[in-house]
């Protein structure tokens, strides 16, 4: 039982109505007494009003009050910047002696939340605080234990430090630290998403010196996969730095730098960042070539002119160079076919060369056509469509480009015209030119027909789709460093007319395409691997069987561990293999790179708390505004002292130096309170004889 705000009420010892009655006369006597200038008058005045308010009884009450029983909330930061140092030695140590503490006060009761972090969200302390506030009967106040380094702080005080008449509670902020720390981190503040092959990305990066002076001579380095670094430049903390970096191939190139360390710095993990260039090709230049005007040529127009990333150059060649035509200069059309700009000096910057329906019969130069073949086995794509032109004498076949092609057609018997459904080879079903093609559509459960093919009589290479007999209708092959392919028809254009309902045309032809200009996510054989929660998963596909498959796995450290591959059962072309990483220093790095025959791939260890590593300082910074509106005490667990909990009555401090307050509520009983004279009466009856007697000596004289 505590003093707590009292009232004043009123206990008449006489009715209302005489009390009226009497105050009415006595202002009567009053007036009378001054209108006939009375001495002694005011003080006889004086004393009968305080003989009324005697009368009145006028008392004051004082309620009967408790203390509350105090709700005290614990709140433990275990985010993954808690890892850092003896950060969570600390936090323990400090929980564990806040509870014992706890169970020795009268009427505490601690109620322990835990925060955790990693979600990639950052550490969100405050909302889980309003969570929990809501389930507490009378918050005391809160204490938290944490680096400081929260990603939702208000910017007022939130619901959870005010209890539910909206008195501020404290917030007490015990930190996992000495004192304040300094963080050093790398920034990346541009860099292209995408970058063209053979080209360099101009990358923009930054060094930031946290909780220090900025301006401190810093080295940026590259991380190399042999576990050595190599200087790329000299700065300061601060201080923009541009870099240039090459990119050589198509897909994703992963590039690791690195800041030298800052003496003294909570952590080295935010100094270094990933550079990820996804690397791809200029505008794909394509050379289609066709013989008559046909359907098909249509098509493969539309297809190409479609896509944004080819640059295409058609031509059709009617005659030969060396025809004769009586028509004069004047009315021709038609403009001369540059066969040499094309076939001679140009041919090595295209992509791709489509021979569509092209009959030679000594139209183009064998030198020309040699320098086709040579274009393929240096790596150029070439893709011939043929259709009954094949089957004529000194066709391609007949001249050096045979020499590349997959398929040979022979002269007699060489053409199917029947009605069939083109069908995916067992091979087809599993490589990615055609694996990938939808069966149901428009046509039902079975492609539409074609009506005329070409048949072979000796086939190199793999083929993807055949006729119900088996007779080839797409070969695909490597030759040197390029590839090359047959479409043994000139009917696919019939499915982009919904011939029956037609077939997957534009995705068979652009994945075609594009296969035969070596995008990587076509190939036959790939590499690829991922980390998750620290296991690394490398999976091998390819459409030759393998045998006691073993990948290399290189560490950012060097070092070499041996991953063995098995064969997954529900795919046919697929090994996979994964391995728990190891936990290495921070400093070491985070490529790691898979070697397995020729191919060759890297991955890195995943940003998984980006806000979280922005800084990994403990600092009172963020919060300390907010620790002193709500009264609270900002304490340093890593000085080596846990504050004393004091319950303290309201109003006072809650804080000071090794000990942090509790505000003691109180709330007023249902069962009374107590009443007491406001004027005692032995002191208004000498107040009442001092007037009466004022009254007679002024009188007197």
């Amino acid at each position: 039982m505590t003093g707590a705000p009292s009232s004043i009420i009123w206990a008449p010892f006489l009715p209302l109505w005489l009390l009226t009655t009497l105050a009415a006369l006595c202002l009567l006597i009053g007036l009378y007494g001054a209108l006939r200038r009375s001495r002694g008058v005011l003080w006889r005045m004086g004393a009968l009003l305080l003989g009324l308010l005697w009368l009145a009884n006028p008392r004051q009450t004082h309620p009967h009050m408790q203390v509350q029983p105090q709700d005290a909330l614990l709140v433990v930061d275990i985010s993954p910047s808690m890892g850092i140092g003896d950060r969570q030695k600390l936090v323990q140590q400090a929980r564990t002696q806040l509870l014992k503490q706890g169970q020795t006060l009268h009427d505490l009761t601690i109620h322990e939340l835990e925060v955790p972090g990693g979600n990639g969200q950052g550490t969100r302390l405050f909302e889980a605080m309003d969570r929990a506030a809501l389930s507490l009967n009378n918050p005391a106040g809160i204490f938290l234990l944490t680096d400081g380094m929260d990603h939702d702080i208000p910017s007022q005080l939130p619901p959870s430090l005010k209890d539910m008449t909206g008195r501020v509670i404290p917030l007490h902020l015990l930190l996992s630290a000495k004192g304040e720390e300094t963080d050093r981190r790398l920034r990346v503040l541009s860099a292209p998403p995408y970058v063209i092959i053979g080209q360099t990305a101009h990358i923009r990066i930054q060094v930031d010196d946290l909780g220090t002076t900025e301006g401190q001579p810093v080295d940026i380095l590259e991380h190399g996969p042999d576990g050595q670094s190599k200087i790329l430049a000299h700065t300061q903390s601060g201080q923009p730095v541009d870099l240039d970096v090459p990119v050589t191939h198509a897909g994703l190139t992963l590039k690791e730098l690195t800041a030298s360390p800052l003496q003294g710095e909570a952590s080295l993990r935010n100094n270094s960042t990933i550079l990820r260039l996804q690397g791809v090709r200029d505008r794909l230049r394509v050379l289609l070539v066709s013989g008559v005007p046909n359907q098909g040529a249509r098509v493969w127009r539309t297809l190409l002119k479609a896509d944004p990333s080819v640059d295409l150059v058609h031509f059709t060649i009617l005659r030969s160079p060396d025809t004769e035509d009586d028509t004069p200069l004047s009315d021709l059309a038609l403009i001369p076919f540059p066969t040499h700009e094309l076939f001679a000096q140009k041919i090595n910057s295209f992509d791709l060369i489509i021979l569509d329906g092209f009959r030679n019969q000594n139209i183009l130069p064998e030198s020309y056509l040699e320098n086709i073949a040579r274009y393929v086995r240096k790596g150029g794509g070439l893709l011939v469509v043929g259709g009954p032109e094949m089957t004529q004498i000194g066709t391609l076949q007949d001249t050096p480009v045979g020499s590349v092609l997959p398929a040979h057609i022979p002269a007699e018997n060489g053409v199917i015209t029947q009605s069939f459904s083109p069908e995916r080879t067992t091979l087809g079903l599993s490589h990615p030119v055609t694996q990938a093609l939808p069966e149901h559509g428009p046509w039902g459960s079975k492609w539409g027909p074609w009506y005329r093919a070409l048949r072979t009589d000796q086939t190199q290479g793999r083929t993807l789709l055949a006729t119900p007999s088996g007779s080839p209708l797409l070969v695909l092959d490597q030759r040197g460093q390029g590839r090359v392919a047959m479409l043994l028809s000139d009917q696919i254009w019939l499915w982009s007319r919904g011939e029956k309902g037609g077939g997957p045309q534009a995705e068979l032809l652009r994945r075609l395409s594009h296969w035969l200009m070596k995008e990587p996510e076509l190939e036959e054989n790939q590499l690829e691997a991922h980390i998750d929660q620290g296991r690394l998963t490398v999976t091998r596909t390819t459409l030759t069987p393998l045998h006691d498959v073993q990948a290399d796995v290189i560490g950012p450290n060097g070092h070499h561990t041996a991953l063995p591959l098995t064969h997954v059962p529900e795919h046919e072309n697929l090994w996979s293999g994964n391995l728990l990483l190891p936990s290495l220093p921070e400093q070491t790095g985070r490529i790691w790179t898979i070697r397995q025959d020729e191919l060759s791939t890297t991955v890195a260890l995943p940003d998984t708390n980006p806000l979280e590593d922005q800084d990994l300082r403990s600092t009172a910074t963020g919060l300390a505004s907010l620790v002193a509106h709500s009264g609270g005490g900002v304490f340093w667990l890593g000085s080596g002292s846990v504050p004393e909990i004091r319950q303290i009555a309201e109003g006072h401090t809650l804080h000071g130096k090794g000990w942090a307050g509790l505000p003691l509520h109180q709330t007023a009983l249902s069962t009374g309170n107590t009443s007491t004279a406001f004027l005692p009466g032995w002191l208004l009856l000498i107040l009442i004889l001092a007037m009466m007697g004022l009254g007679w000596w002024r009188e007197g004289r």
